[in-house]
């Protein structure tokens, strides 16, 4: 279950140390005895990183003691999803062939974490590479579901997810590829947003599917999303594809009247929400259909306008996901040989395919295997045009209907995932369903949008459920403003 005594909001945690009522160091000792205790009953972590967190907050400590002025979440215990590097740190990315690789930096958006005075107290546990939706695919063994640990925790961010349901950290970054932010949150019962591709830089992630991986958080407050997003947002020369996009999303949040608590009783009043009928209806548990369903009654009751809107190729979408994902895993993960790359296995004398061969084999899990070889022969000679390329082409159909959609709504909305957290190992032999729960959270990665998994209503003791909402384009602001209203209603 939960823990008794969760972390307040990083808000409140930056708030009091910059004003002095706690310190950075006794947030962190606090943060590190709570993840200590969450992972006898979660392996929501790989790594605890007690040393190094606090001595990052002494150091801050000294710094506020010396006058310098607070950053914005000053003295904030976080964690981090462990394919994003952290200098000095073992970054393994759940996978065997990297259990000790210790990266030179930091990724970028850390390190602007870091910058604005958030402090990582932990590595989250992943599926190996984020291949996955379980969080069971990892080196380090399952993640569980603090929710119910005889449960998964969601994946390939099940680690980070765990991490804030289980209240060791208020805000953890993860990564996010098919969902991998947001169906872990819905698991889990905890906010969690990916923005439009290009809002937060990729340098530093360990990279599976370059065109469809983005980096996402995970929180219970909006507005925590919000501050974080800022200090991370911004061009970096490290990425190519990154854009240069303002700090905005704290003052648009505090300045929408989705967000004021007396703004009336109707603070989404004007906003015009999709339910996307593909998506609903056949396929998911009645739990689903039922808490998203009341989910959207409630945005009614806040002023929104719900409608039907189709987007056709939705159902192709999952598809197309999968062999273009895989195609970019077997050439992104050609690198780990054991000879550029990797944890080396065989003799000097063995010869280059031989050990390539037996590091492969034994660096890479059942279902990074599964990927790379589905990769490869959808790029294969004569099988290019028939799967590759045919999967891009309904990509671009899919990016064209959701654009289409918008045209008549702000947002779209579908069920975050089509069932809740399942037993631990129950879907390990079984892939097709394992993809199958990635349906919904595909279509915003290969369009590029932003979305966001918002807790949906269902009774008490029920498991948790998440409903989706999507944005057009750099529209990731109006998320979270929907979801601040949600969660003041």
């Amino acid at each position: 279950m939960p823990a008794a005594d969760p972390p307040r909001r990083a808000t409140d945690v930056a708030a009091a140390v910059a004003d002095g009522r706690t310190s950075a160091r006794a947030e962190v000792d606090a943060a590190l005895a709570r993840a200590d205790a969450l992972q006898a009953t979660t392996n929501a972590f790989t790594d605890l990183l007690g040393e190094r967190a606090r001595a990052a907050a002494d150091a801050l400590d000294a710094r506020l003691a010396a006058g310098e002025a607070a950053p914005p979440l000053a003295g904030v215990p976080i964690a981090v999803k462990a394919n994003l590097a952290v200098a000095g740190v073992r970054t393994s990315a759940g996978a065997a062939i990297l259990r000790d690789y210790v990266p030179p930096e930091t990724a970028t958006v850390v390190a602007r974490l870091e910058a604005a005075g958030a402090i990582p107290i932990a590595m989250a546990n992943l599926d190996a590479f984020g291949m996955g939706s379980s969080s069971e695919a990892s080196v380090h063994g399952p993640v569980r579901n603090p929710v119910d640990p005889a449960r998964v925790a969601g994946g390939s961010s099940g680690g980070s997810a765990a991490a804030v349901a289980g209240g060791a950290v208020p805000l953890a970054v993860g990564t996010d590829t098919g969902g991998s932010v947001r169906q872990p949150a819905a698991f889990t019962g905890v906010l969690g947003v990916k923005p439009t591709y290009g809002t937060l830089s990729r340098s530093g992630v360990i990279a599976y599917a370059s065109s469809l991986d983005q980096v996402g958080l995970l929180a219970h407050d909006a507005n925590d999303l919000a501050v974080a997003l800022d200090a991370m947002v911004g061009r970096d020369p490290r990425d190519a594809t990154s854009l240069d996009v303002p700090a905005v999303f704290a003052r648009d949040l505090r300045t929408s009247p989705a967000a004021d608590a007396g703004a009336g009783d109707a603070p989404l009043a004007g906003l015009r929400v999709g339910r996307v009928v593909e998506t609903f209806g056949e396929g998911n548990a009645a739990e689903v259909e039922a808490a998203t369903a009341a989910t959207l009654a409630r945005l009614e009751v806040l002023g929104a306008e719900v409608r039907d809107v189709a987007v056709p190729a939705a159902p192709a979408a999952l598809a197309a996901y999968y062999l273009i994902a895989s195609a970019e895993a077997s050439s992104n993960l050609a690198r780990y040989d054991g000879t550029i790359a990797g944890v080396r296995v065989g003799e000097d004398g063995d010869g280059q395919v031989a050990v390539t061969t037996a590091s492969r084999g034994a660096g890479f899990g059942r279902e990074v295997r599964r990927r790379i070889l589905m990769g490869t022969f959808a790029l294969s000679a004569g099988h290019v045009d028939a799967w590759y390329a045919r999967a891009l082409q309904v990509r671009r159909k899919v990016s064209d209907d959701l654009t289409a959609a918008f045209g008549h709504v702000d947002l779209l909305a579908t069920p975050t995932a089509p069932g809740v957290a399942y037993p631990l190992g129950a879907r390990v032999d079984d892939p097709l369903a394992m993809y199958l729960g990635d349906a919904d959270t595909v279509l915003a990665n290969l369009a590029g949008l932003g979305a966001i998994s918002v807790p949906a209503d269902v009774p008490g003791g029920a498991l948790p459920v998440g409903l989706q909402l999507l944005a057009p384009p750099l529209g990731d602001g109006r998320l979270l403003q929907v979801a601040a209203a949600l969660q003041r209603a």
